[in-house]
């Protein structure tokens, strides 16, 4: 049992594979999030002036479970929360700012560069 546990903690300890978000530019995601001005709700490494507090931090994000607190944080539920974060977490504070999906799938791919 021993020798197994460690084959397996190496494996444990190894990042997770890179989250990606098919159709999604990462650098057109980095432009975007400044230009929606995501910062002004969130600290972002990245971009500049985006230190604000009032939702949550996004560094590490490509690392967390969970999107908003309910949906694995794959690439299609980050797209689908951006544009409608209120009708995956009614509770949420995030406004509905995002109604092209393009930029959803942009953003989204620069979230999943965050770790």
């Amino acid at each position: 049992p021993c020798l197994a546990a460690l084959l397996v903690l190496p494996a444990c300890t190894e990042p997770p594979l890179p989250l990606t978000v098919a159709g999604g530019d990462p650098q057109v995601g980095r432009r975007k999030t400044a230009e929606f001005g995501c910062g002004a709700c969130h600290s972002i490494p990245g971009i500049a002036g985006a230190t604000t507090r009032v939702g949550p931090p996004l560094e590490g994000f490509a690392l967390r479970n969970y999107i908003g607190g309910v949906l694995p944080n794959d690439g299609e539920n980050l797209v689908r929360f951006l544009l409608d974060p209120l009708a995956h977490n009614p509770r949420s504070t995030m406004p509905k700012v995002l109604a092209d999906e393009q930029d959803a799938r942009d953003i989204a791919a620069y979230l999943h560069t965050l770790r």
